[in-house]
């Protein structure tokens, strides 16, 4: 940290799985804590004006019914979006883009005892089934394989933060298990306007970086950015490291953290602190339950009294697809069982081991194309074996045969003889409630899928 009390924001990691916890809250705990800074301090004219800033989102009539139960009471899970609108000011950012884009999404869990916090980074690469929902025409889009952020502009095509926040909502419930209770979204115009009214944050990239899609051209070494520079600067991937999702999150974390500091300092400016929170404000929409300074006021406050080594920054782990897919390489998609572990942990409000599951995910990476699986039909309903098949093979599975099993059954299992024990994790893993037993009967060289009258497919992950 200088001496003016600036913190300095580098130029973040590169190909790691799993993101370095920041000193700060990070994007959607330090949206919220930045955003009621010195609250209490203005006046009451000043409170209703910010107030009145924050934009309300009802996503409730559009998330339907089947949703993940809330398995830990107390608890609460809130996505936070980073919108790229290319709307009014933002349309230079991209180019034949006519809906709204997720540039940043992750979820805070907040456990029911507020005494820990995990933040978790979705990279948009990942490559995930994006619910079916409704979009901007009043028609519905089926159920696809694609980038995750591409449910954020599905959702968005008409224009409402609501449809969009709802769509991406829907497919990360449905690919993670995990109750979303709440979201935040921010949009790149309030991020400048953030930065400017601190006068710039400092960065200090190793290397010069000249991106044209980022629009930004930064020499190598310390310097103060805002404005379009700012922005660039966190938006900018291709031209920094090797190019990765991954190390883009992590210099947006770096960054968030150094905006919380200055943030901090400059609290004894009225004028400062009244320009930032007119940004912040602006630029949010939430849903119904967090729209207002008093509830964000109440959930920084939570967030505050954790304490800094309890506050876990987490990138869900994950390898390119191009090892399952030889043919992709522009897309991520996610390890399991480590990633499952990961979910599991959040749904059960269990604080996560982030050493464990680093040195898991690192020492243990299975890719699903070594895994080699037979699927067996054990529900008595032709075709079904079939079915879930192609979806293995579309989640990267080498899927060598199909057939019936001896028997109908209403439990879904995985077996597996002694030496396939990870491979068979890996594919348990995409089940729901399916666990991996080993058998001395089972198949050499192969792990055995029975499809059960319990398993649905659609919650195959």
């Amino acid at each position: 940290m200088s001496g003016t009390g600036r913190r300095r924001a580098g130029t973040g990691g590169g190909g790691t799985r799993l993101t370095r916890r920041g000193r700060a809250v990070g994007w959607i705990a330090g949206s919220a804590a930045l955003l009621v800074l010195g609250v209490g301090g203005v006046g009451a004219w000043v409170y209703k004006d910010l107030d009145d800033n924050i934009t309300s989102a009802d996503v409730d009539d559009k998330l339907g019914g089947d949703r993940p139960v809330n398995l830990s009471p107390g608890s609460k899970n809130i996505m936070v979006v980073g919108s790229d609108s290319r709307d009014g000011a933002n349309a230079k950012y991209g180019k034949d883009l006519t809906t709204m884009q997720s540039d940043t999404l992750m979820v805070l869990h907040v456990p029911a005892n507020r005494e820990w916090a995990t933040v978790v980074s979705f990279p948009r690469d990942s490559w995930v089934e994006i619910s079916a929902c409704e979009n901007g025409d009043g028609g519905t889009s089926g159920a696809h394989l694609a980038k995750i952020n591409e449910a954020f502009a599905i959702g968005g095509s008409g224009g409402e933060v609501a449809g969009a926040a709802a769509c991406s909502i829907k497919t990360v419930e449905a690919n993670t298990g995990l109750r979303i209770d709440n979201f935040m979204s921010v949009d790149f115009q309030g991020f400048k306007g953030m930065v400017d009214a601190l006068e710039g944050i400092e960065v200090c990239p190793e290397e010069a970086i000249h991106d044209e899609k980022a629009r930004l051209d930064l020499e190598a070494g310390c310097q103060t950015v805002k404005g379009e520079k700012a922005l660039g600067y966190v938006r900018t991937r291709y031209a920094v490291g090797d190019g990765s999702d991954i190390g883009r999150i992590g210099r947006q974390q770096e960054f968030m953290e150094a905006l919380a500091a200055k943030a901090q300092s400059k609290l004894t400016s009225p004028t400062s602190l009244y320009d930032f929170m007119q940004s912040a404000t602006k630029s949010l929409t939430t849903d119904e339950d967090l729209a207002g300074i008093d509830p964000l006021y109440d959930l920084a406050s939570e967030l505050k009294g954790i304490p800094s080594d309890r506050l876990t920054f987490l990138t869900v782990p994950n390898y390119p697809r191009e090892a399952d897919v030889p043919t992709d390489k522009a897309n991520i998609v996610w390890q399991y069982p480590q990633a499952a572990d990961l979910f599991t942990s959040l749904a059960k409000d269990k604080e996560v081991d982030k050493k464990r599951l680093q040195t898991e995910a690192e020492n243990d990476l299975i890719y699903a194309s070594s895994v080699r699986v037979q699927v067996l039909n054990g529900t008595g309903v032709t075709g079904r074996a079939a079915a879930v098949a192609e979806k293995l093979s579309e989640a990267g599975f080498t899927v060598v045969g199909t057939g019936n099993a001896p028997e109908t059954t209403g439990d879904t299992t995985v077996t597996h003889p002694a030496d396939l024990t990870k491979q068979a994790a890996v594919l348990a893993a995409r089940l729901p409630d399916t666990s991996a037993t080993r058998s001395a009967d089972a198949a050499a060289g192969v792990v055995t899928l029975v499809v059960g009258t319990d398993l649905d497919l659609d919650e195959l992950r």
